[in-house]
């Protein structure tokens, strides 16, 4: 595979962290742009104790460095460093830090907060289709996903299989983040079912055979992981009844597809649209964090059932989307965005399909997905 030049960028003259799944390519990343920087990859087990037992190490290389820049991966496993680095930059303004973690859990819990604004947040995603550029393909993305670990590979399947056993064993059973590491197995398998849809806790308990406790407390420890996220309701000047509670999406459709489980019961058609709308999901979030204007994205869908999959809102535009799975379109998929620009006329509404024709319907704007996906740049309007 050609190498793959990523939209993320790093701010200006401040350390910082680069929060995003295992295998989304934070550490290549780093590495390239900051070839001659220290680093120190806490997950190796020697490289782990050490800086575990003995922080102040860190100091010691710091100050023994003749250049500015120091990587530390999965700084989630020492947060006891935090303290430290903060110290560090606070000392002399020229020390870089570019802080790397596939887990907000044990920061959140033990001291993010303490570099208070001293570094940014910055988040990495799988790859963006406009990334890839001529090497994107829609069929292998819908199969296989976008995770730079996957993409390319010579044998994805058996590489998602191999990401979500390492994800089980070291993220989650070595960390002691659940009790029962098979019934968070088949936590992951029955949260699938509610792919783009809104989470109910109790048939997911019932399913599970937990409690709604229990379920609420895995959906945090994936949130924490990075693995998935929840989609909130779009409620400005709303007009009509609107339903409260969130959409749930693992991150990368991929993923989503490695854990449901199959069977011959299963509609190609229903899993393929729901795998097509996670991976525009996965796209526009990227687009989102990697682009300079502030925006964030939701869903809007009325008590009446009147539904629009993806509403961007923010400095960066406004725009509602539908996404279908269909290679035409029929006048009912038009529906909920003919509503939405009732209430919204301010907003710019496509529908995406898998068609190849660009076609303006009730002045909306019909475009085919694989198109939008690999016209989809930061910093360029939609």
């Amino acid at each position: 595979m050609e190498p793959v030049r990523r939209f993320f960028t790093a701010p200006k003259g401040k350390s910082f962290f680069i929060f995003g799944p295992r295998g989304t390519g934070k550490s290549t990343w780093a590495k390239k742009h900051y070839p001659d920087a220290t680093v120190i990859d806490l997950l190796e087990p020697d490289i782990y104790r050490l800086y575990k037992s003995h922080p102040e190490r860190l100091r010691e290389i710091v100050e023994a460095s003749n250049q500015p820049f120091f990587v530390i991966d999965e700084i989630q496993k020492a947060p006891s460093l935090l303290s430290l680095i903060h110290a560090l930059i606070e000392e002399n303004k020229l020390w870089r830090f570019i802080l790397t973690g596939s887990s907000a859990r044990k920061l959140k819990r033990e001291g993010v907060d303490l570099l208070a604004g001293r570094a940014l947040l910055k988040y990495m995603h799988p790859f963006m289709a406009a990334e890839l550029g001529k090497q994107f393909s829609l069929p292998t993305a819908l199969q296989f996903g976008l995770l730079p670990l996957v993409y390319g590979s010579a044998d994805p399947a058996a590489d998602l299989h191999a990401y979500l056993a390492l994800y089980m064993k070291e993220e989650v059973q070595m960390e002691g983040l659940v009790r029962n590491i098979e019934e968070f197995g088949q936590f992951l398998e029955v949260i699938s079912f509610s792919q783009g849809s809104i989470l109910n806790y109790a048939n997911i308990a019932r399913d599970c055979n937990v409690s709604n406790k229990t379920v609420e407390k895995y959906v945090g420890i994936l949130e924490d992981l990075l693995l998935c996220f929840r989609l909130p309701i779009f409620t400005k000047r709303a007009k009509r009844l609107l339903v409260a509670k969130p959409k749930f999406y693992y991150f990368d459709a991929g993923v989503y597809r490695a854990i449901r489980p199959k069977g011959p019961l299963d509609s190609p058609e229903e899993q393929g649209g729901i795998t097509l709308e996670t991976l525009v999901a996965q796209n526009l979030t990227a687009w989102l964090d990697y682009s300079s204007k502030e925006g964030k994205l939701f869903y809007w869908r009325t008590k009446g059932g009147l539904e629009v999959d993806f509403i961007i809102y923010g400095e960066i535009g406004f725009y509602a989307i539908e996404v279908k799975h269909a290679k035409t379109i029929h006048p009912k998929d038009l529906t909920g965005l003919k509503e939405f620009q009732k209430d919204y006329p301010e907003a710019t509404c496509l529908l995406l399909y898998q068609g190849k024709e660009a076609l303006k319907k009730n002045n909306i704007l019909c475009y085919p997905v694989d198109k939008f996906l690999l016209e989809l740049i930061p910093d360029k309007d939609i």
